[in-house]
């Protein structure tokens, strides 16, 4: 059997909430892939703490940050629950392709990469290395700043920033 050439990849997250270094990593595997969904997982989050915003909320933020940051073209948004190989099954994409800011990042995603070629060996892993500018930038330090009451403008598309101010006002 012959190699084929991936044409559809998944880009998979939380997004609670979605950040200029999420936005990188779909720029970039838009950028190598003809075709890319981002897949908004459900999760009950880390820790046992559930996500800030609904799985509705964070969706819309992402396509609103995608249409904003002129990267929503040949990008699909769609949320998913349970296993990300079966979400990838599901939507026919090949590959997986995650953001990686530090060595705790790969050493965590090499294992999730472990467990999925497992279930699903033809699936590939595809890491791709955070921009230096956004190598800080996770969703909890953006969800703390802003609670605290700090602009995180320079952190997130304008709209998010918004819905953050709003969600730590109320």
């Amino acid at each position: 059997m012959a190699d084929s050439v991936i044409e559809h990849v998944v880009v998979p997250g939380t997004f609670d909430p979605v950040t200029f270094g999420h936005l990188d990593v779909i720029r970039r595997a838009r950028r190598l892939f003809p075709r890319v969904t981002v897949g908004v997982a459900a999760s009950v989050g880390k820790n046992g703490v559930g996500p800030t915003f609904s799985l509705d909320e964070r969706v819309r933020m992402l396509l609103e940050a995608l249409e904003l940051e002129g990267i929503s073209e040949r990008v699909d948004v769609r949320p998913f629950s349970g296993l990300l190989v079966a979400f990838c099954q599901e939507v026919g994409a090949g590959g997986v392709v995650k953001g990686l800011r530090a060595m705790t990042d790969f050493e965590y995603e090499l294992q999730q990469a472990d467990l999925n070629s497992q279930l699903a060996p033809q699936m590939e892993s595809i890491f791709v290395m955070s921009n230096p500018k956004y190598g800080y930038v996770s969703s909890s330090i953006v969800r703390e700043l802003a609670s605290l009451g700090s602009d995180v403008s320079f952190l997130v598309p304008k709209n998010v920033a918004a819905e953050l101010a709003r969600h730590f006002s109320a």
